[in-house]
């Protein structure tokens, strides 16, 4: 973790809570008799420090990229990201569509996904996609991770995205777009920057194509970055990925508003 203190600048509301709690730490010693007052001004700074994490759009806890930049928006840009690939039963499907439509996109890969198969990494780049760092195993506890465990799945990934892509990911993707106070400091160390999402369409657990479709193209504006699925996807009732069920029709729609789907940029 060498240089990550000196490299790392905490965000505004880190440093008001710091700041808060400090301040109802002192004011306890020095009237007792209020410490209810005081405990509960850090309580609540602390239940919005947390409960920031779980909300994938929120800045309090630092940078993060929900949308596009306005300069995007103005060329009617959107970006199309897939999370959870790569599968070797979903990724070659999602990129021959993709490919017969000439559009590209930004692929979260999971660490651990890509080093079992290195040649959908191989493919994905090829096919003139960009890779993202999705965290080494995805794991359910990835909010509760220190910094050591933070770096390890970060790292762990970077490494072997670099390796196999032979390009090394700018941007990160928190597994279900949950993260903890910590995760920004990690990220300025590896130099990666936060993705969220301006829509998903929740294709890993509504099996309605219909349904997935609508909440990716309702009231669609430039400037967006929708999140889809290539791993973990869930299935319509034949056994049909519903991702390559909505793609097509959503690159329909995307074309007819005259909207222009592509990657993450890097200088974005």
């Amino acid at each position: 973790m060498s240089g990550l203190i000196n490299r790392w600048r905490p965000s505004p509301y880190l440093v008001f809570s710091a700041i808060v709690t400090l301040v109802c730490v002192v004011g306890t010693l020095v009237h007792p008799d209020d410490w209810r007052t005081y405990l509960a001004a850090a309580l609540a700074t602390q239940i919005v420090l947390i409960g920031s994490g779980f909300v994938p759009r929120s800045r309090l806890l630092g940078a993060n990229i929900s949308r596009l930049p306005q300069s995007d928006a103005g060329r009617k840009e959107i970006a199309l990201t897939f999370d959870d690939g790569p599968d070797p039963d979903v990724t070659p499907a999602v990129l021959e569509i993709l490919a017969q439509r000439n559009v590209r996109a930004t692929f979260f890969c999971i660490g651990r996904k890509a080093a079992e198969h290195p040649r959908l990494i191989a493919a994905i780049v090829e096919a003139g996609h960009s890779i993202g760092n999705h965290s080494w195993s995805h794991s359910k506890a990835f909010w509760f991770l220190g910094l050591r465990g933070l770096e390890r799945e970060l790292t762990s990934t970077q490494d072997t995205l670099s390796r196999l892509a032979r390009q090394t990911p700018v941007f990160f993707r928190a597994p279900a777009g949950i993260r903890s106070p910590l995760l920004d400091a990690v990220l300025t160390r590896l130099d990666l920057r936060l993705v969220s999402w301006t829509r998903r369409g929740f294709d890993t657990v509504d099996r309605e194509p219909n349904r997935v479709l609508l909440r990716l193209t309702k009231d669609l504006a430039p400037g967006e970055i929708l999140l889809l699925h290539d791993g973990s996807v869930a299935r319509e009732s034949d056994g049909t990925p519903v991702v390559l069920d909505v793609l097509p029709r959503l690159l329909d729609v995307v074309e007819e508003m005259g909207l222009v789907a592509g990657p993450l940029e890097p200088g974005r």
